[in-house]
């Protein structure tokens, strides 16, 4: 097993915080007692780590989450009988964590080794695809919702009712913003602001209505967008600047989500349907 430490930097959101995503795969590495100014959510992916936390051991493996809390001391390393281990984590501001438990202090997890797969699977997709392509809406879309979540199930705060009043309203005033901001969306913490609500509030009400999150149906909205440009015979590579997306990469693997081909082949199908 090779190893690797690779850093990515998510933005929440235009102008909003961010979040650090660590893709790592070690053999032999242990790491110096150190401490971060973030809550670190880790999920393990391979293989088996020892970490010395809180004056004891806790031994993550494949599909453990593992949080540790701001400023507190610990180490990480392969476990002796082990081959190594590979993990994803995420650095993030621990109010990002109370968006759903408004007047509560910050969340504390007595237990930082925590074993739930459907949570453990939700992270390590939505950290493999921000750090392949940290969007920020799409990150500030998923990452807060997930941390609500984790706190949500695990930690000694608890959530006020997730009912909101409005939802119907709220989604389609958050649906036509993104829409006539279609390449520069607002942030959700600025749509949320102006509507006077938290950010998972407008998330909870957007999913609630539509049934995906923001950035998702602004994804679908753009492919939308993109098949009549297409249609008119620009190239990708010019369609996905003018819809939003990143690059044509980005507009490629949401158009294969959507439509299950390729913008280059739809593009070449339509045109030869009209000859």
């Amino acid at each position: 097993m090779r190893e690797q430490a690779l850093w990515t930097r998510a933005r929440l959101g235009r102008g909003g915080p961010t979040v650090d995503l660590l893709t790592a795969r070690f053999n032999r590495h242990v790491y110096a007692p150190h401490a971060h100014d973030e809550i670190t959510i880790g999920v393990c992916v391979g293989g088996s780590e020892v970490i010395d936390y809180r004056g004891g051991r806790i031994r993550p493996g494949p599909g453990s989450i593992v949080v540790l809390a701001p400023g507190e001391m610990h180490t990480g390393g392969p476990a002796a009988s082990e081959g190594g281990y590979a993990y994803r984590a995420l650095y993030a501001e621990t109010s990002l964590l109370t968006d759903g438990t408004p007047g509560t202090a910050v969340p504390h997890f007595r237990d930082p080794l925590l074993d739930d797969p459907q949570l453990a699977t939700a992270l390590r997709i939505t950290h493999t695809e921000l750090a392949a392509c940290p969007d920020p809406l799409e990150a500030e879309s998923r990452i807060p919702w997930l941390l609500t979540a984790l706190a949500h199930r695990h930690s000694t705060a608890r959530a006020t009712s997730d009912t909101v009043k409005g939802a119907d309203h709220i989604a389609r005033t958050v649906r036509d913003r993104l829409a006539d901001e279609l390449t520069s969306p607002p942030s959700l913490a600025a749509l949320a602001t102006d509507l006077g609500l938290s950010r998972y509030q407008l998330l909870r009400a957007f999913r609630t209505t539509m049934g995906i999150p923001p950035y998702a149906w602004l994804a679908q909205h753009r492919v939308t967008r993109a098949r009549t440009l297409l249609e008119s015979g620009l190239r990708p590579a010019e369609v996905a600047g003018m819809v939003g997306f990143a690059d044509q990469a980005h507009l490629t693997r949401w158009f294969r989500r959507v439509l299950g081909v390729t913008p280059a082949a739809y593009r070449n199908s339509v045109q030869d349907a009209g000859v």
